[in-house]
């Protein structure tokens, strides 16, 4: 059986692994367009600060190490076009421009995403940046070496920790999103306003329902005009942090897609077309809070699917659970930490939610430094099923996130986890865990409202 891979994404090269773990003898070859593999993308922000010093350390596999598995890497080589029917492809070999077709048996499509790019006036000035691949990251750096003012455009998680990164490193940061809160995807505006004052603490101007609406050049060969709805911002350097589209165009009208071009897939991340397979920010996931499918391009997500597409492509043996879009970012001396649901995201999917916040703090008083934990808990009022949390703290709370996440995933609900058995020792936390603390301030609000 021949075994195609489009792409040596994070999912192609999880793919390519289990693979050959489990099917040494397989045919597979993988077409990479680009001339470098496994670009570890959520580490710009290290790069920029100075926190990793070389790029190339962003990279954890390599061409020469998948060909020794037995796979035939076609660097440089763009997929031009799939048949699905006929199950051939038709490629170019970007270093000596041949075009040549090849065939599958089965096809895995881990194709990735690419930037968003908004349709404004002066989008293509070379002053405005796009952050995404390892060509963009050393672009960046070299244009904001000088310690110039930077504008970042889009409030997301590479938006702040992008602002966090350039702050860290003496620049003048603008950051500027078209609505009223930051991470708005992630957190509800409580936790958004938080995390604006810690910004702004740190020197980064905050510019909230400030929707860019062009780019002109400022005075100045070097200068770059940024203007909003709520008026014009001048920086040296604009980085455009607008979030990312699936990269699906080759199946167009082939296989099941959604509203947003994201690939369609079964549990056993099968397309529409049984021998087709996808996996990573190319399709969309089973998103586990509400039920339904959700674009979320997560690197988590992304080789987890691609090592089960790995061990499918040759019979259908393991099924993807699903996601909850679990992730955290440190932001200076905080860290934030996410899962499932927020409360506006819940109440616009027309789910009947609540939400408790808890701050207090990790561990008992008597112990030297108990710094607070601030917890907001979403859960549905009809059912009481655990939906959502958001954690900050300078404790360490990811791993109080992995377990919320573990909690959404297996249906349990606020009164499971709020007795749930936790361990304790006054060096980690209180008799009762922070989250059985939050959770039995949700039954308490939830029990209230029954009468």
């Amino acid at each position: 059986m021949r075994i195609v891979i489009v792409g040596c994404t994070h999912a192609g090269v999880s793919a390519v692994k289990a693979i050959k773990a489990f099917h040494p003898e397989a045919d597979v070859v993988i077409y990479e367009r680009d001339d470098n593999v496994s670009f570890l993308s959520c580490g710009i922000a290290l790069y920029l600060s100075g926190e990793v010093e070389k790029l190339s350390d962003m990279f954890y596999e390599t061409p020469e190490h998948l060909a020794s598995l037995g796979v035939d890497v076609k660097i440089r080589h763009d997929v031009l076009a799939v048949d699905a029917k006929t199950q051939t492809l038709r490629v170019q070999d970007l270093k000596s421009n041949a075009v040549f077709d090849d065939h599958y048996d089965k096809l895995i499509m881990t194709t990735g995403s690419y930037v968003q790019v908004p349709p404004l006036f002066g989008i293509d000035d070379s002053r405005v940046l796009m952050c995404k691949d390892a060509r963009q990251a050393e672009l960046i750096k070299a244009d904001t070496a000088a310690g110039q003012h930077i504008a970042i455009v889009g409030a997301g998680y590479i938006g702040v920790e992008l602002a966090e990164a350039f702050a860290n490193t003496g620049h003048k940061v603008s950051l500027i999103q078209g609505n009223a809160q930051l991470l708005n995807n992630y957190i509800d505006p409580g936790m958004s306003a938080e995390i604006a004052e810690k910004l702004e603490a740190h020197g980064v101007a905050v510019h909230l329902n400030a929707r860019v609406e062009a780019f002109e050049a400022g005075v100045g060969d070097d200068a770059i005009t940024v203007e909003t709805a709520s008026g014009n911002i001048d920086a040296d350097v604009a980085i455009v942090c607008t979030g990312f589209l699936a990269n699906s165009a080759l199946l167009q009208g082939q296989v099941a897609m959604d509203r947003h071009g994201a690939l369609l897939t079964n549990h056993w991340m099968q397309t529409s077309d049984e021998n087709i397979y996808a996996a990573g920010d190319a399709c969309a996931v089973h998103f586990n809070p509400t039920g339904k499918s959700a674009y979320v391009p997560l690197a988590s997500n992304a080789v987890r699917q691609g090592y089960i597409v790995g061990r499918n492509v040759f019979g259908n043996t393991q099924k993807d659970l699903g996601t909850q879009a679990t992730t955290a970012m440190r932001l200076f001396d905080h860290t934030l930490a996410t899962t499932g649901l927020t409360l506006v995201r819940a109440k616009k999917e027309g789910i009947h939610a609540d939400s408790v916040t808890y701050v207090g703090p990790y561990r008992p008083a008597f112990m030297a430094g108990h710094d607070d934990v601030r917890i907001t808990l979403v859960y549905c009022l009809e059912d009481r099923r655990v939906l959502g949390a958001q954690l900050w703290s300078t404790h360490e709370i990811t791993q109080s996130a992995n377990a919320i996440s573990i909690a959404i995933q297996n249906r349990n609900t606020i009164d499971d986890l709020a007795f749930v058995d936790m361990l304790f020792n006054p060096n980690y936390d209180q008799p009762f865990n922070y989250l059985n603390l939050v959770a039995q301030q949700a039954v308490t609000q939830a029990d209230q409202g029954k009468n």
